[in-house]
Order: C-alpha cells, then sequence, then structure tokens
C-alpha cells in the first residue's frame, strides 16, 4: 500500500475509532451521581401533640347557636319634650326684672322674672267694677225682700233682681279669673278686693319644676302673649336620641330595652326603652329616628352628650364558637380544627362581633365539626415552637 492511500484511509476510520473509544468510556464503572431527593415538606399550620398533651385540649363540635342581634347606632342626649315646658307673659308689657338664669334650678310658682303692662292695670279696674256692681246687686236684692214681705212689690220685681245679683256674680268671677291669668296671685287679688290697691308689677312664673335651659328675654324688652321666654325642662328623665339606618328599621320596636352607652360616664350602661320609631326615612341621610327614654336621677346626663345606643333584637340561628377558641393573629381570627387523633389545623374563619362569650360565624369552618374550645393559646405555643425547630 503505498503512502497516500494510507492516509486517506486514516482519515476515514479516526472518526469510527473516535466513537468506539467514547462508547467505551460510557461502559466504565464510574457512573454519573444521581439527583438529591427533595426534602420532606412540613405544614407550619398542622401540629401534632402526645396522647397526654391532647387530654388538656377541650374538643367540641361547632353547632349552631341563638343569637342576638346587636346594633350599636351614635346618638345624643336631649330634654325630654314631654317634661318640658315653655313660659311666656299672657299680657303684652315690658320686663322690668329677671329673676331666673339659664341652668337655674326652679320650683313650680317660682317667679322668672317681673312685668309692667297696662293690661294688668285695666283688668284690676275691670274687677274692681265688678265688685261693686256685685254689693249693689247684693243690696238691691236685700232691699227687695223686705218689700216683698211688706207686700210692697210683687214676687218678679224679686226674682229680675234675683237674676241681676246671678249675672254681677258670674262677672266678678269672670274677672278674677283674668286676673290669675295675667299671673296675679291669690293673696294680691284679695287685696285688691279689700282694699283697692292696685298692683304696678306682675310676675311671670315657672309652671312646672325643673331646670331653666333657655331663656330669650332681656331686661326692659317688651314682651308679646305667647312668646317663650323661658324654657324649663325636668331632666329626671331625658331622651337618647339617635339614626337607625334605613334597612335595619324592621329590626326594632317599641318598649325595647336598650343599654345606653355615654362616654362622660365611663364604663357606665344605663338601661333605657324605646319610645318612639319615626314613620319617614330622612331624605339625606336615609336614617329612621328612634327616641329612648333613660331615668337620669342624679343629673348625671346633660343635653348635647353624645351617647351611643346598643340594641338587642331578636334572636337568629347562626353558627357560632366560643370566644376562647378564637386565636387572633394578624388582624385575622383563627380556630383550631381537629384533622385526626392528636392532629390539629390552624383554620382561618370570618366570624362576626362577639354577642356575649360566644362569636358568630360567617365563613370558614362548617356545622359539626370538631375544634378545641379550651386550651387554644397553649396549642398554638406547641405549633410556633414546632415551627421554630
Amino acid at each position: 500500500m503505498t503512502a497516500k492511500k494510507s492516509d486517506r484511509l486514516f482519515v476515514l476510520l479516526a472518526p469510527c475509532f473516535l466513537a468506539f473509544a467514547l462508547a467505551g468510556c460510557g461502559k466504565s464503572g464510574n457512573a454519573p451521581a444521581q439527583a438529591p431527593v427533595a426534602a420532606k415538606q412540613i405544614d407550619p399550620l398542622l401540629v401534632e401533640v402526645t396522647t397526654e398533651m391532647a387530654s388538656q385540649f377541650k374538643v367540641e363540635a361547632v353547632q349552631l347557636a341563638n343569637i342576638s342581634i346587636t346594633q350599636k347606632v351614635v346618638g345624643k342626649i336631649e330634654a325630654n319634650e314631654q317634661r318640658t315646658t315653655r313660659t311666656g307673659a299672657s299680657v303684652t308689657g315690658r320686663i322690668t326684672q329677671l329673676l331666673a338664669e339659664v341652668g337655674d334650678r326652679v320650683k313650680a310658682g317660682q317667679p322668672l322674672a317681673r312685668l309692667s303692662s297696662p293690661e294688668l292695670t285695666n283688668a284690676q279696674l275691670a274687677y274692681l267694677r265688678a265688685v261693686s256692681s256685685s254689693k249693689l246687686a247684693e243690696r238691691s236684692v236685700e232691699r227687695a225682700q223686705q218689700l216683698v214681705m211688706a207686700d210692697v212689690i210683687g214676687g218678679a220685681e224679686l226674682q229680675r233682681r234675683e237674676v241681676e245679683l246671678s249675672i254681677a256674680r258670674a262677672e266678678l268671677r269672670a274677672a278674677a279669673d283674668q286676673l290669675r291669668l295675667i299671673g296675679l296671685s291669690a293673696s294680691a287679688i284679695e287685696g285688691l278686693r279689700e282694699n283697692g290697691a292696685l298692683a304696678s308689677e306682675v310676675a311671670i312664673t315657672a309652671t312646672r319644676a325643673g331646670v331653666v335651659v333657655e331663656r330669650k328675654v332681656s331686661q326692659g324688652q317688651v314682651a308679646q302673649p305667647g312668646d317663650p321666654l323661658f324654657t324649663i325642662a325636668d331632666l329626671s328623665n331625658v331622651w337618647v336620641v339617635g339614626a337607625l339606618p334605613e334597612k335595619d328599621a324592621n329590626s326594632v320596636f317599641l318598649n325595647q330595652h336598650v343599654e345606653v352607652e355615654v362616654a362622660a360616664l365611663g364604663d357606665a350602661k344605663l338601661k333605657g326603652k324605646i319610645v318612639f320609631i319615626s314613620d319617614t326615612v330622612h331624605p339625606e341621610t336615609r336614617t329612621v329616628a328612634i327616641r329612648t327614654a333613660v331615668d337620669n336621677p342624679k343629673f348625671a346626663l346633660k343635653p348635647q352628650m353624645l351617647a351611643t345606643l346598643q340594641l338587642n333584637g331578636t334572636y337568629v340561628k347562626q353558627l357560632a364558637v366560643p370566644a376562647s377558641a378564637v386565636i387572633r393573629e394578624n388582624d385575622r381570627d383563627y380556630v383550631f380544627v381537629q384533622t385526626g387523633a392528636n392532629q390539629f389545623r390552624l383554620t382561618e374563619v370570618q366570624l362576626d362581633a362577639a354577642a356575649g362569650d360566644i362569636r358568630p360565624v360567617r365563613k370558614g369552618i362548617d356545622e359539626g365539626v370538631s375544634i378545641v374550645v379550651d386550651g387554644t393559646f397553649h396549642l398554638n405555643s406547641q405549633r410556633k415552637r414546632a415551627e421554630l425547630e
């Protein structure tokens, strides 16, 4: 074989020798390393405890409970309008003296102001004329009785004079009533009848006992009949007025018992009952006005104080869990659901506000599911310890 043919043969066979060499290497005893086995995944929400530890936890099934529908409504204190009176002058006149200010406690019949009026003078003169007419009519009847006995006049004349006496007495009573309406006291009227002394002023008096909550008159001012000069309120019983959303309007009823919280009184809770539910809805706020009457014997509640009404309405059947079963973490609520023997899983739930010592369930667990109701704090600590390890 020539040199050129040998070179060509080597070039052609070289790839074959290389392939055989690589194949032989692949069959050698040095096998490549296998991929590592994945580590076992641990559920951080699952906790397993020993049998001895499991006996320390109390487990119960989730059940339906009677839940009272509770609502909180913001309100304010107002004077009870049924125990409030507005007092004014009975005649036109000028205020000469003020005797009461806002905040004063007054009694029924106590003078609040004094008023000078020409009408008072005219009414007293009319009364004096009625007194004089009544006395003349009495004498006329007495004289007629003597003349009838003497057979000087007939019985018809006596009857006529008796009728005149009845009319005079009626006019006298009417004049006295007018003076009382104006505000003249009984002793002043008696003194006017006996001595003829005219009173220059009349008192504007309180018609009931209470606190002066408003004054709309000043000294020297001219007052007209019907003007509300003083407002007096009996604050031993007050109203707490609130606005209920229209969707909840049918959940309350008259005489329903209500708890009232007032920030100014601290944690104290007052008892009251609903005395009024509006029949109309406010067009702008879409609310229904309600009023609650609350006793205020120590006068601690003052008008315009802010208050909160807690309305305990009707009962409904709803899933509920004990408050002791709930774990609060990261602004979320959880319970431990039993998933097996000595095995529990932390499960997120959605709950409503507490109703006593139970929490109504909205979402997260079903009826009949077994949960831990006592010892949840220690069980959660055990879960966190296992998670750290």
